[in-house]
């Protein structure tokens, strides 16, 4: 007589099975995510290194940032890159993805935290141009015409989708001068190096943590298995 299994051991093994599940859903899922995200920042790291490339190939130079006027390096990029969306400048900019109105106004776009979210991160870094391009990513740039100072930074997976924090989806870029070369973040020689990870660190509470990650993110293998 063959034996089958009753309806109580049934239904404790489909409970067990429930339970694993329930416990390595998640870190799958984040693991997963944090895949795209790596897969991600490459892709727009060489997207927007095309584009300077392009540049330098239409124009027989570099792109400087010492002659970059205010919004020059937006319409220079636009150029060069497959845009779908502009989203104007960002200062005080109705048309902007992520307008910043000055500190403290009830109308800024309140979405990106630093690295380990404990902190609303400042918009001031992210206002002299912002446009979206065909994979969804945005772009967002600082030029400052008086310090020569350009920053690239890109939320590689679109202003709509979590984390929305520095050093996970959101990754800063800088321009140098002198060269032209762009540098991810955290280089040395790059404004937010730090020795003592002041910007990329789960415990700093500087206003700017996380902008320093984009070089960890892009030369350390296990970095974004250590996402949470």
């Amino acid at each position: 007589m063959q034996k089958g299994f009753t309806l109580s051991e049934i239904l404790i093994t489909l409970g067990i099975i429930g339970v694993v599940a329930a416990m390595t859903l998640p870190t799958v899922i984040n693991n997963s995510r944090n895949k795209a995200l790596e897969t991600a920042l490459k892709k727009n790291y060489s997207v927007i290194e095309q584009a300077l490339n392009m540049y330098q190939a239409q124009n027989g130079e570099r792109f400087l940032v010492e002659n970059a006027e205010r919004g020059s390096v937006k319409s220079m990029l636009m150029n060069y890159m497959k845009s779908v969306q502009d989203c104007g400048m960002g200062s005080n900019d109705p048309q902007a993805c992520i307008p910043n109105y000055g500190i403290g106004n009830e109308n800024n776009s309140k979405v990106y935290k630093t690295f380990n979210g404990k902190t609303e991160l400042g918009l001031s870094k992210f206002d002299d141009g912002q446009f979206v391009i065909n994979d969804g990513s945005l772009i967002l740039i600082e030029n400052v015409e008086s310090s020569g100072v350009v920053y690239i930074s890109v939320d590689v997976n679109g202003y709509n989708k979590n984390p929305n924090r520095f050093g996970q989806d959101l990754f800063m870029f800088q321009l140098m001068k002198k060269t032209g070369y762009l540098l991810p973040m955290g280089a040395k020689g790059t404004d937010y190096y730090s020795d003592t990870d002041e910007y990329c660190s789960p415990t700093s509470t500087n206003n700017m943590n996380g902008a320093g990650c984009t070089y960890k993110a892009l030369t350390d293998n296990k970095y974004f298995t250590k996402l949470r």
